[in-house]
């Protein structure tokens, strides 16, 4: 699986043998408020700094068709995010998963990105990039 942009995120999720549920984590960028010179550096050039999960939701893959939908409808709640995380989930029996199943897997989502463990989210930036941790 090659994704380098949520287009290429929505055929993945279109090619899979059992339909998906998105799970979807906004969070916003920033620095503690003791951070030294070194780290408002790294910050500045986008380097550093901490994530702050500010919302979660969960979407068929239709109900976000391109990444200018999901920018508009967070932009609607007033959302001020940094990054997005995207997750998703398979159904089974050609039925996607349902919205309140996505409860527990957004939660540990929210948990994850909180304590710096994002290896195994797609993130974008509010340009929708794609985006690389290291």
């Amino acid at each position: 699986m090659s994704i380098s942009s949520y287009a290429d995120l929505l055929r993945e999720a279109a090619a899979q043998d059992q339909p998906q549920r998105l799970l979807f984590t906004f969070a916003q960028a920033g620095l503690p408020n003791d951070a030294g010179a070194g780290e408002q550096m790294r910050f500045t050039e986008k380097r550093g700094g901490t994530l702050t999960p500010l919302m979660c939701v969960d979407k068929l893959p239709l109900e976000w068709s391109s990444f200018d939908a999901l920018l508009e409808e967070s932009q609607r709640v007033g959302a001020q995010w940094d990054i997005v995380f995207v997750s998703s989930m398979s159904g089974s029996q050609g039925q996607p998963p349902a919205s309140d199943a996505a409860e527990a897997p957004l939660k540990k989502m929210v948990e994850a990105i909180a304590t710096g463990q994002l290896g195994t989210f797609l993130a974008f930036n509010r340009d929708g990039e794609l985006l690389q941790f290291h």
